[in-house]
């Protein structure tokens, strides 16, 4: 049983996966929302990564849209093209109250400012969970201080305050 199954948490209506590259967030984001979607109706997952564009949210495009859950994520994801670009669809998402989202941020500070633009929708409904993704066996995640480090710039370059910590190591 985890400890959600076995607690009062209710999820809040939006969900944000952070941390630095490599941690393991899109795998988090994805089956956060898989589990999410188990008790929720409507439910979008947002690829907000443009920096890292190896492993994006889209390569469980099939997974998602079998169980139902909405993905939007940048046209160019899974392309020979690298474009840091953001689909209009990810404001609908997150002015939309009435479905639930994930949203998978891209690694560290960089990765954060794509959140940024979205920080004051997400602040002013106050509905959130903004969850920090560490694995202590990566770098610059491999020790307290440095791992301190990455939570703060995430923390400042995206707007948004962190409510808790998975540890993915």
């Amino acid at each position: 049983m985890s400890l959600i199954e076995g607690s009062d948490f209710k999820f809040k209506r939006v969900s944000v996966i952070a941390g630095h590259y490599g941690s393991g967030k899109t795998n988090i984001a994805v089956n956060f929302a898989l589990h999410r979607r188990v008790s929720e109706a409507c439910l979008t997952i947002a690829d907000l990564d443009i920096v890292n564009p190896y492993y994006r949210t889209k390569d469980s495009a099939e997974l998602l849209e079998s169980k139902g859950i909405a993905l939007v994520s940048s046209e160019y994801a899974n392309t020979n093209v690298d474009v840091p670009a953001l689909p209009a669809a990810i404001y609908d998402a997150v002015l939309d109250d009435s479905r639930g989202l994930v949203i998978d941020v891209g690694g560290d500070d960089r990765g954060a400012m794509a959140l940024g633009r979205y920080s004051e929708y997400i602040s002013r409904e106050n509905n959130y969970d903004m969850f920090f993704v560490i694995n202590m066996f990566r770098p610059l995640t491999g020790n307290a201080r440095d791992t301190l480090d990455v939570f703060g710039e995430v923390e400042a370059a995206s707007g948004l305050k962190f409510s808790g910590i998975i540890n993915h190591s």
